[in-house]
């Protein structure tokens, strides 16, 4: 079965996949973390408040550029924009590292 989602409601749409994959925070020194569990040894998404990066892992970009069939940097762009959403912070650039997404906010 196939979707049409309007460019319009593709924010709405991510933003709600990633609301229910019920990410975990915590909270250890200037870190934000954003797990699948409580146990969970990895992070998908970090956040280090001192120096303003946030990290995606590379496996959550893939896994919202395949389902939504975009291109890896649209997925990075709007992981950012619902991490933005979360702690209220906006990002200025976009930079790719080896295996993980570096987002660097304002």
């Amino acid at each position: 079965m196939k979707y049409l989602i309007m460019e319009s409601q593709l924010d709405k749409a991510i933003f709600t996949y990633l609301d229910n994959q019920d990410f975990v925070t915590m909270e250890y020194g200037t870190y934000e973390y954003f797990l699948n569990s409580e146990n969970d040894e990895y992070a998908q998404i970090k956040f280090n408040e001192k120096s303003r990066w946030c990290t995606i892992e590379r496996k959550l970009m893939v896994e919202i550029a395949s389902f939504f069939s975009l291109e890896y940097h649209d997925a990075m762009s709007f992981i950012a924009r619902w991490v933005e959403s979360k702690i209220g912070l906006e990002f200025n650039t976009i930079e790719s590292q080896s295996d993980i997404i570096v987002r660097y906010f304002k």
